[in-house]
């Protein structure tokens, strides 16, 4: 399969970046919880007990029933960083667990799973990127969802610190551990990023150019603001936490004004694709690569409102998260529909 082939539909075509369904599901119910909103987020989090393994059920029966399609995702620039998905959803469902189920040890165990996942994942992924021999030109290659390698670190950050208090005497290696992460996600954040920005500013984009990934740019920021407001909240705990605390306390804001920034950008390169340009807006799986964003600016601003004693930036989120819960209806019904009207399309045929 060259680079710009695209499976086609059905199980055969089912997008690495699938898992995108649980981590919108997952952190939009994290942002309900956090502002209040508890029996949503129970609801989001019982769902997502269903989502998990039913996307690791259709990945497996794939990877059976077809391998080649699941080699040629794995060798695709733009498809391949899909993969990433898996180590974030299995982290945001730990987070949900812990702080919406009230369930410690699966929490524990979805965390050691993350940081798994994450080694094989982003290691191998990157490795078949690198020596395979034909390679997509720059603006074919590169897109929002390599952004997706940051969240996975990033979540696989922010568990640990969630969890690193109630390790013992792990406490400090598990913290330690998740500082590390944050701050190699934070260097892919400044590599890829500047990619992108290049591609956005030298290279014609097309309406199709725009996907929905490209909100990743955000929420990747969000998610690092995320993870720095743990790490600020569990230094307590950590000799050599509280030694760059201060450093921390910065670049997380950093990260926030990061997020905050691509907002209106992202807005408005929507209106441009949608209103001015005209593309249809129609069900796509990586719409869920949309939501989770939003749900993380909300979670994210609320968590950094606490830690840096900035109460009246909980505000926003107590705004946001109508927007990330509205975002999350919309595409959950695109997805209904589409997955409804699949079988009547067969059936015409």
């Amino acid at each position: 399969m060259t680079e710009a082939a695209q499976p086609s539909g059905g199980l055969a075509g089912m997008h690495p970046a699938y898992f995108a369904l649980v981590m919108a599901t997952g952190i939009v119910s994290l942002a309900c919880e956090v502002v209040g909103l508890h029996p949503v987020a129970v609801a989001l989090f019982a769902l997502n007990l269903g989502f998990y393994p039913l996307l690791w059920g259709l990945l497996i029966a794939r990877v059976i029933r077809h391998r080649d399609r699941v080699r040629a995702d794995l060798v695709h620039h733009a498809r391949a960083v899909g993969f990433f998905t898996i180590v974030a959803a299995t982290c945001v469902l730990g987070s949900q667990c812990l702080i919406v189920g009230d369930s410690l040890t699966a929490a524990l165990g979805l965390w050691f799973a993350g940081i798994v996942l994450w080694a094989v994942l982003i290691y191998g992924v990157f490795a078949i990127l690198t020596v395979k021999t034909e390679k997509p030109a720059l603006a074919d290659g590169i897109n929002g969802g390599w952004l997706i390698s940051v969240v996975a670190a990033q979540s696989v950050s922010v568990l640990g610190a969630q969890l690193a208090p109630t390790l013992g005497a792990h406490t400090e290696a598990a913290l330690v551990f998740s500082l590390a992460m944050w701050l190699g996600g934070g260097m892919l954040y400044l590599w890829i990023i500047s990619l992108i920005f290049y591609r956005y500013t030298f290279f014609t984009m097309s309406p199709s150019d725009l996907a929905p990934p490209y909100w990743i740019n955000m929420g990747a920021a969000a998610i690092s603001t995320l993870a720095g407001t743990m790490l600020v909240a569990a230094a307590p705990h950590s000799p050599a936490l509280e030694q760059i605390l201060p450093f921390v306390r910065g670049f997380t804001w950093m990260w926030w004004a990061t997020a905050t920034w691509w907002i209106p950008m992202l807005l408005i390169l929507g209106i441009w694709r949608h209103g001015i340009r005209k593309f249809p807006l129609r069900y796509d799986p990586l719409y869920w690569g949309a939501v989770f964003p939003l749900g993380m600016y909300t979670v994210c601003t609320f968590r950094l409102s606490r830690v840096v004693d900035a109460e009246f930036l909980g505000e926003i989120s107590r705004v946001f998260v109508y927007a990330a819960l509205g975002a999350w209806c919309v595409v959950a019904a695109g997805m209904v529909w589409h997955l409804l009207r699949g079988p009547r399309r067969a059936a015409v045929r």
